[in-house]
C-alpha cells in the first residue's frame, strides 16, 4: 500500500530553522507527501522560505492568528489531504529515509498513531549533543526518546509524531494548545482504542536548544506540563516523573542533614557525585567525545533540576490552563 502523508509544521518566528527542515524534506527517497506550513501569528514570517522551495516540494503556506502550537496543528489537519498526518517541530531535520521507513512499517504493521526517536547530527555543537544525550538517556528518565524500549505503550510526542486521518476525525485533535498538549493527545488516542507504537527507524535530528539557559527554561516548562497532564489523567503522574523533584529537593535540602550529623551531608552529596560520574561514563561511551561527556553532566543536572522545579511550581499553583 502506498500511503499519502501530510506534513504539518506549526511555526512561530523561526524562518531559518524552517528552511533547514524543508531542505531536508526535499531529500526524501519516498516522496508521496505534502507539506503544510502553519504560521502561528509570527512577526518573522517564513512565507518567503516556503516560496523558494515550492518547485521542489508539494507545499502550502498558511498564516493565522496566534493560538499556540496545538491548535495550529489542528488547523493544519483540517487542511490536510493525506491518509496520515505527520507533525514535526520546526527545529528538526529529517533524514532521507524517514518516509520510506514509516511506509515500510505501516505496510508491515499498521498503526493508528506513531512516533520516532530523535538523534544528534555530527554537525551539532557540543552543547546540543550534550543536551541530546540528557534528553535520550535512561539515566535522566528520557530513554524512550532515543531507543527501542517500551514500544508497546509508547506515547508519541509531537516533535516527531504521526496520526491517521481516522484518529483526527474521531478525537478532534488537540484540546489544549500548549503545556503538555501532545502527551494529553497521545493518551486520549490510546484510550479511544487506537493502536500506537514507536517506529525506531523513523528518527529525526532534533536541534533542541543551543544554550543551557534556554534548555533550563524548556525543561522547567516540561515539568509544569506534566502536572497539567495530570489534571486530565491523574494516573499519568508516576514515580518516574517525581524523580526530578526528589533530585532537586535532595540537592537543596541536603545541608539540613548537618543538624543530625555532618557525615550525612557528605554522604548525600557523594551520591550526587556518583550520579554525575555515571552520566559522564555513559555519555563518554555513547558519544565517544570527552567534551560532550563533560557537558552532558551539566545538561543532566540542568534537566533534572529544571524539570523538578517546574513540576513543583505548577503543583503549588493548583490551577490548570
Amino acid at each position: 500500500m502506498k500511503y499519502f502523508y501530510s506534513v504539518v509544521i506549526p511555526v512561530y518566528n523561526r524562518p531559518e530553522e524552517v528552511a533547514e527542515l524543508l531542505q531536508s524534506l526535499t531529500q526524501q527517497t519516498y516522496q508521496n507527501f505534502e507539506v503544510l506550513i502553519v504560521e502561528d501569528g509570527s512577526s518573522k514570517k517564513c512565507d518567503a522560505v516556503a516560496k523558494t522551495i515550492e518547485d521542489q516540494l508539494n507545499i502550502r503556506y498558511f498564516f493565522k492568528e496566534n493560538t499556540g502550537q496545538g491548535f495550529s496543528r489542528n488547523f493544519g489537519f483540517d487542511k490536510a489531504k493525506g491518509d496520515y498526518f505527520i507533525v514535526f517541530d520546526s527545529d528538526c531535520i529529517v533524514p532521507p529515509h524517514y518516509f520510506q521507513a514509516v511506509e515500510d512499517h505501516l505496510t508491515r504493521e499498521p498503526l493508528d498513531a506513531f512516533g520516532g526517536p530523535d538523534r544528534a547530527m555530527d554537525s551539532f555543537t557540543t552543547t546540543q549533543k550534550a543536551i541530546n544525550f540528557a534528553m535520550t538517556s535512561f539515566l535522566t528518565t528520557g530513554g524512550i526518546r532515543g531507543g527501542k524500549v517500551r514500544t508497546a505503550d509508547f506515547h508519541p510526542r509531537s516533535f516527531n509524531m504521526g496520526i491517521s486521518r481516522q484518529v483526527y476525525e474521531a478525537t478532534g485533535g488537540y484540546i489544549i494548545t500548549r503545556m503538555g498538549e501532545d502527551i494529553e493527545f497521545s493518551i486520549r488516542i490510546i484510550r479511544s482504542g487506537f493502536k500506537a507504537g514507536l517506529i525506531p527507524e523513523a528518527f529525526v535530528y532534533h536541534k533542541r536548544r543551543t544554550a543551557m539557559g534556554q534548555f533550563f527554561r524548556q525543561l522547567h516548562f516540561f515539568g509544569r506540563a506534566r502536572v497539567n497532564v495530570g489534571r486530565f489523567f491523574a494516573d499519568q503522574i508516576k514515580l518516574t516523573h517525581l524523580f526530578p523533584v526528589f533530585f532537586f529537593l535532595g540537592l537543596v535540602l541536603a545541608p539540613l542533614l548537618y543538624l543530625i550529623d555532618l557525615r550525612l551531608v557528605y554522604m548525600a552529596y557523594g551520591l550526587y557525585l556518583f550520579y554525575g560520574l555515571l552520566v559522564w561514563v555513559l555519555a563518554l561511551i555513547t558519544t565517544r567525545s570527552l567534551p560532550v561527556a563533560s557537558k552532558a553532566v551539566w545538561a543532566a543536572f540542568t534537566m533534572l533540576i529544571a524539570y523538578g522545579l517546574g513540576f513543583l511550581s505548577e503543583l503549588l499553583k493548583g490551577k490548570g490552563q
